[in-house]
């Protein structure tokens, strides 16, 4: 049974939303140990990251909804762009929508996940919202599908921005990797290359590459007894139509 087991799917979020980001999840896929990707559609990026999808099926692309972006600078929060307000719930079905049929132009077919850029479907309306596309989708929403374990730790600042570069070292993937529970677990991880984005995490996105690529983890995993899929070939229930719990096993980063 699947549960008896340990299954990783390592996701890489952003993908298309710069050239630099685009290289990182593609190196850290074809030497390291990224099985899957969400995409970011509104980017101009986004067409090259599809089309690198459409070629190579083996990284399973889900949607990474793209609402708004801040960043944590002089001690306060602020606001990097806003596609629609948040807490508009008419406004957040609509570019639900026109996401999800942008990513199947893209990409010529349905995501296989779900999950949103700095975790806007924890908070209502935009949860319910999200559901109801997994739902409709069948597919995962992350850390709301009950059958596939949220884990966030793989990040390299803290929730304000102080740096945490022992999080995204090799020894700090060992050590998540060791202490993964049975059954399906997505780790997040934001790879890439170059500085060609504005956001508070960036810098790290090269020593990311860097980890998830080190010849050692792939032999690691295997001691473990850890086996890595994608959303593609993870063997998850669809998602369920009565109750939705949060069973999200580690700590939320960005």
């Amino acid at each position: 049974m699947e549960a008896a087991r340990r299954i990783l799917i390592v996701n890489a979020d952003d993908f298309g939303q710069s050239p630099g980001v685009n290289r990182g999840v593609i190196v850290a896929h074809e030497q390291g140990i990224v099985t899957s990707a969400s995409l970011m559609v509104r980017w101009p990026a986004s067409v090259e990251a599809a089309a690198y999808g459409r070629a190579n099926p083996r990284l399973s692309l889900g949607l990474h909804l793209d609402l708004a972006e801040w960043d944590y600078r002089d001690d306060a929060w602020l606001s990097l762009y806003e596609v629609v307000a948040v807490d508009d719930q008419k406004a957040v079905a609509a570019e639900v929508r026109r996401q999800i049929e942008a990513f199947r132009e893209l990409v010529g077919k349905s995501p296989t996940h779900l999950d949103s850029h700095q975790h806007v479907h924890r908070r209502e309306p935009v949860r319910s919202l999200m559901i109801e596309a997994a739902r409709e989708l069948r597919i995962p929403l992350r850390g709301v599908t009950p059958d596939v374990r949220f884990c966030g730790d793989f990040y390299g600042q803290t929730a304000t921005g102080a740096p945490l570069p022992e999080r995204i070292s090799v020894e700090g993937l060992l050590g998540i990797l060791a202490a993964l529970p049975t059954g399906v677990t997505e780790l997040a991880c934001h790879p890439g290359e170059g500085g060609d984005l504005d956001t508070m995490y960036r810098a790290e996105r090269a020593n990311e590459v860097e980890a998830l690529s080190d010849p050692r983890i792939r032999p690691a995993l295997t001691a473990m007894g850890i086996e890595l899929r994608s959303f593609d070939d993870a063997v998850v229930p669809p998602f369920p139509r009565g109750a939705f719990g949060d069973r999200v096993g580690a700590r939320v980063c960005k």
